[in-house]
Formats: C-alpha cells, structure tokens, sequence
C-alpha cells in the first residue's frame, strides 16, 4: 500500500497508452470511488463509503503553502479533518483535526513523545483552521499502538499503527451534511460538484444519521494526495451479509460515473470496490454481472479490455476478498447488475461469531481506520496503468 501512496504523488493529469481500442485510454489526477467493506474479522460492521481524491490542487483547493508546509515536515504522515464519532480515544461529541506523525529518533520517553507532536501539531493548526473557516483547539496527544487494523487492511501506518502518534484538535460536532456542503463547497470546484457523479450519491448519503465526513491531507515527495470521504456505518450488520448488494449501503438504486470525464476516456477514475473480510475461508459465487478477463502481471489480476464492463475479484477466496467493478464505456451501473454471493468452501456460507478483542483501545484505532481511509481502493486505478503500461 506504500509504494502505491509513493506512486499516486507523481501521477501527472492525464496520459494516454497506446492500445487496441477505438479510443485511448486516459487517466486523470481526480478520482471519483465507491466502497463497501464487510468486516466481520475485527468491528462485525459494514462500512459505505464514497471517497473523491486527487493529486492536484486545482481540483481540491489546498493553498499551496499550506501543502508545501506540510510536504515540508518529513515526520508528518497525513493531516486529517474529521465528525467521526469518537476520533481518537477520549473525544466524544467533538469533531477532530488529526496531525499525524511519526515518532522521531530523539523523542524519548511519554513527555518528550506528547511535547515533539505538539509542537509539530501548533505549526499547522492556524492554518488548517483559516483554510476550513474552523477553530478547532487542542485537546492531547494520542499514541498509537495496535497494527492489527493495518495488517488487515493494508493502511500502513498512514492513520494509526505503532509508531504512529497524534496531535488531537477538537471543534463543536457538526452534523455530516452541513458539514459535507461546506467542506465540499471550499475543496471541490464548481465545474466538478455540477459533473455529478459519485458526488451526488455522496451528498444524498450525508443526510444518514450514522453518516460521517473525513478530508484527508497525506503528503508524499512531489505532490500530496487529498482524500475527501463521506462514510456510513452499518453496526453489529457485517455477519447478517451473505448475499453482497454494494448500492444497497451506498442508498442509491444506481451509481453514475460523473460527466467530469466526459470528455474522454477514463473508465479507471471511477470504481466501486467491496472488501469482505471473514473468519473462515469463502467464495465468490453466483455474479450477476460481467466477469472480466484478466491476465496476471507481477501477482495481480489485470484486465485485458477496460471497454468492457464488470467485476474483477482478486483475491476471489479465502478470509480477505476484495471485488473491483470497473464501468468500461458505460457511464451508469444498476444495483441489481452488482450483487454477488458468498459460500464456504464447503457449501452454504455459514456466520461464525465475531471473535472479540478485548482490548478496548485496539478496537478504537481499528475503528478510526475503517472511518478515514479509502482502504486498497486509493490504488486499484494505478495498478492496472502499470499493468498497462507493461503490456503495452
């Protein structure tokens, strides 16, 4: 998952790569995603999420000293903006800027660790409260400890794991779809929020009492990358799923690519993607859709025609799935084109008991994951223009 962060910072805004098709294929620094994951391994919940990111400030409006101060601070790993009920351990009711980053080498010892972060944390506060009409002060320094959540899900570090600590900044709770109107109003330009799209289905998602809003700021060397997610948490609903209808958790009856990429063809910047994590091994079964063809390029399964339209599972087996649908020349999916079933290896698919951690504050980081970060989604695009390129 690092190498792909490292490749997203240098993306340029679009190219071509030479192919058998009627048109050529493009790939833009905006990306519009939907995902769903399944999670019966660690919080028994489902998780939807539509998360739009990009590399370019023109398309997520970071002034560009704000991102450069923070590009400039090598120990910083993301900046994040957040309503998630209980941001980090001991905040309730509040919203949260998270400053992430790294312990460094000479911090040693608890005092050190809380007063190197916050004066890491002080030097950006001012500015991610001017940039986002805020006021959020400080509230304490929290250290990470669990990696279970990062192993699981590939996040490496970016939000929590060991190593990883925060400088916490609270601010009076906003409900989601206020707080997603003015946050999206600031970041996204006009032409963008009228093209549609996931950006529709993100806006009607926001009014959800279980609804949350997180923008995240994770640098890399030669650019940044902005994430802006609306989520919705679905308690206790994860081991209830055998039969996986994706739209049905996003509330929408059909997921519409937004016209933005009209103007070419993009059929990488919008996916859908559901991850289903288990206790026991599983299968893929009875896909009501297109299965795509595939060839393997180092490991990975990588389409043969991104004109067609259809699901790609890889892996399609075991305790971790994860399902990439890709929309081909279509602009417009229909719920009933996306469902998909689960079984065991042996027969039906059976539930088995979610195996409880104890230990509560594991739980939490686990939990902040889920909410923040657009979990194997931010890269699957990248991956498949390097196979493309590959082949080419």
């Amino acid at each position: 998952m690092y190498r792909v962060f490292a490749i997203i910072a240098i993306v340029i805004a679009s190219f071509g790569i030479s192919q058998a098709y009627s048109q050529e294929l493009q790939f833009a620094t905006f990306q519009e995603m939907g995902q769903v994951l399944i999670d019966q391994q660690i919080s028994n919940n489902v998780t939807a999420s539509i998360t739009l990111q990009s590399t370019s400030n023109q398309e997520m409006k970071i002034p560009s000293d704000v991102e450069q101060k923070i590009r400039d601070n090598p120990q910083i790993i993301s900046v994040i903006l957040t309503n998630e009920e209980r941001c980090i351990l001991g905040v309730f009711d509040q919203a949260c800027v998270l400053i992430n980053v790294t312990q460094h080498p000479d911090w040693k010892g608890i005092n050190s660790i809380q007063d190197g972060t916050r004066v890491i944390g002080d030097s950006l506060i001012d500015d991610i409260n001017r940039v986002f009409d805020t006021n959020a002060e400080f509230h304490s320094v929290y250290i990470h400890h669990s990696d279970e959540a990062n192993k699981l899900l590939d996040t490496s570090g970016v939000v929590s794991g060991r190593g990883t600590v925060s400088a916490v900044y609270v601010m009076p709770l906003e409900d989601t779809m206020s707080m997603y109107e003015k946050i999206s109003s600031i970041l996204i330009p006009k032409v963008i929020r009228d093209s549609g799209g996931f950006y529709e289905n993100a806006k009607k998602m926001s009014s959800d009492s279980n609804a949350s809003m997180t923008f995240s700021i994770i640098p890399r060397d030669n650019a940044s990358l902005f994430q802006l997610k609306l989520s919705i948490d679905y308690p206790n609903a994860a081991d209830k799923v055998s039969t996986i209808k994706p739209l049905e958790f996003l509330h929408a009856d059909e997921l519409r690519r937004s016209s933005y990429f009209s103007g070419g063809f993009y059929p990488l910047n919008s996916l859908l993607q559901v991850v289903i994590l288990s206790p026991e091994p599983t299968n893929v079964e009875k896909v009501r859709g297109n299965l795509m063809d595939t060839h393997l390029i180092d490991g990975e399964k990588i389409p043969t025609d991104v004109t067609q339209t259809g699901w790609i599972f890889d892996p399609e087996s075991g305790e971790k799935i994860e399902g990439k649908f890709l929309f081909g020349k279509e602009s417009i999916v229909k719920s009933e084109d996306l469902e998909f079933t689960l079984t065991g290896f042996g027969g039906e698919f059976t539930e088995k008991p979610i195996i409880e951690n104890d230990d509560v504050e594991e739980n939490y980081e686990s939990m902040i994951i889920v909410a923040i970060i657009a979990i194997v989604a931010i890269g699957a695009a990248l991956y498949y223009l390097k196979g493309y390129r590959k082949s080419a």
